[in-house]
């Protein structure tokens, strides 16, 4: 930011806007030379001398911003506008209007364009409860651009459960207009919105799927005091439920939250031919634990073996990674580790 400060030109400070993330003062100058000069100077008088000096200064070094970072920072501008001014009366007209006078049709229509999009993900967020089955069934009447742009503004995991419960024949033509898909032009979104809102009205009268399993694993998990004891208890009723309840509280991925003690301890116990297998697809956080405690020898023995071992069925990996954090529990269960069944902050 060194460099943005103290520009040697107003040509390389160009650049250095163009190719830099912008900082706050930055888009607030933007913002500034976007509104006009009156509009601009309203809001100069009310700055501080401090304030005032930072922001012309880097005001009478632009030149030649693009296109892109002055919809950066208009987009920044309007959301913490939303956020922070307690307003939520400005209708969608009147905020056209003011991005007109502001930055011409074309590009007031592109900063709209997202500020509504934006809206749309909270009601989106809503039917990630729903089955994707359902959901399936209920875009596929609609037109391939709407069930594309539908798709869009869902987590890729439950778009791709949607995808593969559409009718087989019309799968590709959706992915391919989704890949295409750059900007969401506002008769499209009011129309996507629309659509939303009819499926959130039929969704309230379904019924709910609930992970019962991976939820009361997480309840466990944070239950604080004697959690063993609640475990024997749900065992006496259904020891069935219970295992199952157990596998997903001692998930493989927690290794990442472990100690660098109750690590060494786990090595110590797992053959390096399981870590070879089980680390294969992992997070680089659970790579980076394991390797990190491990001591070097060993550490260059496993990167070889992980090398020769080449590509491995999922089956086969999801197997061993049961069998090592069967290890881990029985060293916890004797009491030789301490495991932190989730990610909690600590103190030092």
């Amino acid at each position: 930011m060194a460099e943005l400060n103290n520009p040697q030109n107003d040509e390389d400070y160009g650049n250095a806007v163009h190719n830099a993330q912008l900082s706050p003062v930055e888009q607030a100058a933007i913002v500034l030379l976007s509104i006009g000069e009156e509009p601009a100077a309203a809001v100069l008088r009310c700055l501080t001398r401090e304030e005032l000096l930072e922001v012309t200064q880097v005001m009478s070094r632009m030149s030649g911003i693009k296109v892109e970072s002055v919809k950066t920072a208009m987009q920044t501008f309007f959301d913490d506008y939303r956020q922070q001014s307690g307003v939520h009366g400005a209708s969608r007209s009147y905020l056209k209007r003011s991005l007109d006078l502001a930055l011409g049709g074309d590009l007031a229509n592109t900063v709209l364009n997202n500020i509504y999009g934006d809206e749309l993900r909270p009601k989106m967020a809503r039917l990630q409860w729903a089955s994707p089955k359902w959901l399936a069934e209920y875009i596929s009447n609609e037109h391939v651009q709407m069930q594309a742009v539908f798709l869009a503004f869902l987590p890729p995991a439950l778009a791709g459960q949607i995808i593969d419960a559409l009718p087989a024949d019309g799968r590709d033509l959706v992915l391919l207009n989704l890949a295409r898909m750059e900007e969401v032009d506002r008769d499209l979104l009011l129309e996507l919105d629309e659509l939303v809102m009819r499926c959130l009205s039929s969704f309230d009268s379904q019924s709910t799927s609930v992970e019962g399993i991976r939820q009361a694993a997480e309840i466990l998990n944070r239950l604080p005091g004697n959690r063993a004891q609640m475990v024997e208890l749900l065992r006496a009723h259904d020891p069935d439920v219970v295992s199952k309840i157990e596998l997903s509280m001692y998930d493989f991925f927690i290794l990442g939250n472990q100690s660098e003690v109750a690590i060494t301890r786990i090595i110590e116990e797992v053959p390096l031919e399981q870590w070879a297998i089980a680390l294969k697809g992992a997070e680089v956080s659970i790579r980076d634990a394991i390797l990190k405690t491990m001591p070097k020898r060993q550490a260059q023995a496993f990167e070889d073996m992980m090398r020769r071992a080449g590509p491995m069925p999922l089956s086969r990996i999801e197997q061993t990674r049961q069998e090592i954090m069967a290890t881990v529990k029985a060293l916890a269960d004797v009491g030789e580790i301490e495991i932190q069944l989730f990610a909690e902050q600590v103190i030092e």
